[in-house]
């Protein structure tokens, strides 16, 4: 009996402890530091298994366990890494001591082994904490955060450039916007729906709205430097950013950011206030049932007030007609619409400014032609006296626009099973009204229909973007291979309404306010990967397989007829044989809404497209020191084709804290919807300020078919990089350097403006040929294009130093040093058609400023020092910031005007109150830095200042005009 009973006793224990080891557990515990303080963000792994998760911001974390005993593996950087065993469920408590150097920080980007980490993977990868950055540092929206912090990154507030004053254009390694690709949480992101066709960097390309996600949804920003199409698709030439967004639970956080540039150079350069901008922004997260799963929300609003920095402006206001004109006004009883001769006559003795003998003259004139003969002489300083005013009155607004958005954004996880299966989510929302002005019209201009605008007008963009995304997916085990099943949408729309404006050639008859129309860009993509480690293969063998379907559509919408129609005398659509109304003077007074006309029911469009694609990607261990990674990616487009990428990285470690990485990839973009299908006819201001309409046509158009310029095929890449990452723990210290060489081939650019006039020796450009009626027909005077018009080539070296240091047992000092140096240049000769080629207009196909824009527009050399100083209650950040020199982008080579690199210094002091609530109060740019000025005199005689409108260049952007913004925040956390 005895023995019965010990045996039954003995097999029980035996078959718990054998489930023990075959059914997976989920683990619970926390990490602190050797001070006992909770540490955030570190990653716990399950040793030999790419299973693995993050602390929260509490320092606890939940991992479901493949089996017990294991041992799971606690790391991040700046600490010593700790092996734990695990054989129970116990609520486990691990101590990490603080190592002078260490990279072991899980990255999601770049690899598909998910326990890789930046030190071990072979090509360079930069990870921002942003919500440490979003606490300390002056910048509140993505952009400007990134363009501070991450020097490879550049990204500027533009002005007078239309839509583009509403999203800013961003890029890496000084490659296009629509040249990076970016993921939320792994998973590809849509682009906007705007196309840059104003004169700014980018121009011709579509980027990613990275301001419609508040930068309190985001966990931290993986920026991977080095091409990638192999291993993502399209768009990733010059790299990816992936966003990983905020998975913390039971904590609120709330921040108050309030702000305003008080500079030597506001209001109107007298010195003040302006600018002003309030953000407020709040995120908290809730657990979701009991195995780690959560769900965390975030919100935020966003005011901002526009600010101008022209001081004056210095070029004619008025004629001889205004000033009877104000008389008239002045008088009563006169239809300024209808002034007949006798009336203008009679007027004319009343303007008191006018000489004897130019009164004389115009009582005697004998017919309307001979007073317009007269009449057109500059009357401006008189008559600003007369009317009371000042040149700075007809000034624009140049400077960043004004907005005011809403946004919201979740997260999800949540476990279905004990063994890792996972239902995913996020979603998010954003609406964003912005107001921008454009070019001042002027009274003595055609452009102003004066009977309405005594004065002239400054016409306002009022832009409305909406954008809505969401994210669901599963994951998990099929046997022994990882599994992840997603779909993704997401859907961008800007519309566009005109304020303050009118349609000159509907006379009196003009609305002030118009429906100009826009545009929505939509996409989905669905991914099936699956992936596979094999720890006793080499030293570690990692394979993932995958496949994705996408589908896009992009639609233009029409605004009202009076939004984009030149109208006749009698107020009816011009046609073939009718002419449109004129000013007193016979000038033809241009249709549809001032400033940017609306979009017709001639440029609407509803075009879509999908590709499939499949991709191979193996990364071993052969040795536990050297690592060698292989990728290939086929890809069908349904409008262009099939394209296959590959990629072979590699990295060894010579010693411990010693390793040297290199990768060569092949890559392509293909040409976004926007691009082959965007037409609409904008009003375009030259070098000189002189208005153009410029009619932007699709490569499949007559008009294109007429030039000769071919249909739009992909982007085609080669790109090495090579570098190394060092660890000095003596020194306290690791660093990374990486070089890189980038070439494109038939690379996507926005052509010059082709007219009827270029030459005589082009039988296309005759006014009356077919090409000028169309041109007419759009209500243009000229015509671009987006073509594969060059290759080019870019190179450089990317350089990240971080060092941290302790002081007692209260202070930590963490200092960063990071850089790129960089140039991208313009290789063999221009792509076109032979046509364009014997007309001689290689230089409109490829004008000399868009080789600017790409070249020189924004700084090739980029350095940033941050220091983050934390002791007591007290935190204080400062950083440094060197933007290289730059380069005004004009078709004209003596005005291209080189603008000196210059320093700008943020400072920022945050004090602790208490355990839920921070004070911090600093400045962006606190000693008013500002770029060079435009030039006065230049070698053509001429100025870059356009007779006063910018001071300051708004083709060479190094950081913003806004000069000193100072700032105070109050954080407050509720745990």
């Amino acid at each position: 009996m005895k023995q019965s009973y010990f045996f039954k006793k003995t097999l029980v224990a035996f078959l718990l402890l054998l489930s023990s080891s075959l059914i997976a557990q989920t683990i619970k515990g926390k990490v602190v530091g050797s001070d006992g303080e909770t540490l955030p963000y570190i990653n716990v792994i399950e040793k030999g298994t790419t299973n693995g998760t993050t602390t929260d911001d509490n320092g606890e974390f939940a991992i479901n366990l493949k089996q017990l005993p294991t041992t799971i593996v606690v790391s991040s950087i700046g600490f010593e890494t700790v092996e734990q065993s695990v054989t129970s469920s116990k609520y486990l408590t691990i101590t990490l001591a603080e190592d002078s150097v260490s990279l072991d920080e899980i990255v999601l980007v770049g690899s598909r082994n998910k326990s890789r980490t930046i030190i071990d993977t072979p090509v360079p990868i930069e990870v921002l904490d942003v919500k440490e950055l979003a606490q300390a540092s002056p910048q509140v929206n993505l952009n400007q955060i990134l363009n501070y912090a991450a020097p490879s990154f550049t990204s500027n507030t533009q002005t007078i450039s239309d839509g583009t004053d509403h999203i800013d254009p961003a890029s890496l390694r000084g490659l296009g916007p629509d040249q990076v690709l970016v993921l939320v949480n792994g998973k590809r992101r849509h682009n906007s729906s705007l196309v840059n066709v104003n004169g700014t960097f980018g121009r011709g390309s579509v980027g990613t709205d990275l301001n419609a996600i508040p930068a309190a949804a985001i966990k931290r920003l993986e920026i991977l430097k080095d091409g990638a199409a192999a291993q993502y698709g399209s768009d990733a030439i010059a790299g990816v950013i992936n966003i990983v967004l905020n998975d913390t639970t039971n904590e609120l956080n709330l921040s108050v950011t309030a702000g305003a540039n008080v500079s030597s150079n506001a209001n109107e350069q007298t010195g003040g206030m302006d600018g002003e901008t309030v953000n407020v922004s709040a995120n908290y997260g809730i657990d979701l049932g009991k195995d780690g799963g959560f769900i965390n929300f975030t919100g935020d609003f966003d005011f901002r007030n526009p600010y101008s920095r022209m001081k004056e402006w210095e070029g004619s206001v008025f004629n001889a007609y205004n000033s009877i004109e104000w008389v008239a006004a002045q008088s009563g009883g006169y239809d300024l619409s209808n002034l007949s001769m006798g009336d203008i006559q009679f007027l004319a003795q009343g303007v008191t400014h006018f000489d004897l003998a130019t009164k004389n003259a115009i009582n005697n004139a004998g017919s309307m032609s001979e007073l317009q003969g007269l009449l057109g002489f500059d009357t401006t300083d008189a008559e600003l006296i007369a009317r009371g005013q000042t040149r700075s009155d007809y000034n624009m607004r140049v400077g960043q626009s004004g907005l005011r958005s809403g946004r919201f954004f979740a997260n999800m996880e949540l476990p279905l099973d004990d063994n890792g299966t996972e239902l995913y989510s996020f979603a998010g929302i954003s609406s964003r009204n912005g107001n921008s002005a454009g070019f001042y019209r002027l009274p003595n201009q055609s452009r102003t229909y004066t009977p309405a605008y005594l004065n002239g007008f400054l016409p306002e963009i009022n832009s409305k973007i909406n954008d809505q995304s969401v994210g669901v997916g599963i994951k998990g085990k099929i046997g022994e291979w990882d599994v992840d099943f997603s779909n993704t949408w997401g859907k961008n729309s800007f519309l566009y309404e005109i304020s303050n404006t009118a349609n000159a050639s509907m006379l009196s008859s003009t609305p002030t306010r118009f429906d100009a129309g826009g545009f929505s860009f939509g996409q989905n993509t669905t991914n099936l990967d699956f992936s596979k480690n094999y720890p006793d293969v080499f030293s570690g063998f990692n394979v993932a397989l995958g496949a994705e379907y996408r589908t896009e559509v992009y639609e233009i919408e029409a605004g009202e007829e009076a939004s984009y129609t030149q109208y006749d005398i009698n107020g009816l659509p011009v046609t073939a044989t009718t002419s449109g109304a004129t000013d007193f003077f016979g000038n033809t007074r241009p249709g549809g809404s001032q400033v940017f006309p609306g979009f017709s029911p001639d440029n609407e469009v509803s075009r879509n497209r999908n590709s499939i694609a499949a991709y191979v990607d193996f990364e071993a261990d052969l040795t536990e020191r050297f690592l060698v990674s292989v990728a290939g990616r086929f890809e069908n487009y349904s409008d262009f084709g099939s394209t296959f990428n590959y990629k072979v990285a590699s990295r060894y470690k010579l010693t411990d804290n010693f390793a040297v990485r290199g990768a060569f990839n092949t890559g392509f973009r293909a040409p976004s919807l926007h691009q082959l299908n965007f037409n609409s006819t904008s009003t375009i201001f030259d070098q000189n300020g002189d208005p153009q309409e410029v009619g932007t046509f699709a490569n499949d158009s007559r008009v294109a078919k007429l030039l000769g310029i071919p249909e739009l095929k992909q982007e085609e890449s080669a790109s090495v990089s090579l570098g190394f990452t060092a660890k000095l723990p003596d020194a306290n210290m690791k660093i990374t350097v990486d070089g890189y060489w980038v070439g494109i081939e038939d690379r996507v650019v926005y052509t010059g403006q082709f007219t009827t006039n270029d030459t005589n020796s082009n039988p296309n450009d005759d006014s009356n040929s077919e090409f000028g009626q169309l041109l007419r027909d759009a209500n243009a005077t000229a015509a671009s294009f987006f073509a594969n018009a060059i290759d080019t080539e870019s190179k450089g070296i990317d350089v990240v130093i971080t060092h941290k240091a302790r002081f007692g047992n209260d202070m930590t000092l963490k200092s960063d040093l990071s850089g790129t140096f960089s140039e991208t240049k313009q290789v063999d000769d221009i792509h076109s058609s032979q046509q364009i080629v014997n007309a001689g207009l290689e230089g409109t196909y490829f004008p000399d400023d868009s080789r600017v824009y790409l070249e020189e527009a924004v700084p090739r050399t980029k350095l940033s020092l941050s220091n983050n100083l934390t002791a007591d209650k007290f935190n204080v950040f400062m950083r440094n910031v060197y933007f290289g020199e730059v380069t005004e982008a004009t078709t004209n080579v003596d005005r291209q005007q080189v603008f000196s690199d210059k320093i700008v210094t943020d400072l920022s002091v945050g004090y602790k109150a208490t355990d839920n609530l921070t004070l911090t109060v600093g400045a962006n740019n606190i000693f008013d830095v500002y770029p060079d000025r435009a030039a006065d005199a230049l070698a053509d005689g001429g100025n870059n200042r356009s007779s006063g409108r910018f001071d300051w260049s708004r083709r060479a952007q190094q950081f913003g005009i806004g000069g000193r913004f100072l700032f105070a925040r109050l954080s407050f956390t509720l745990k």
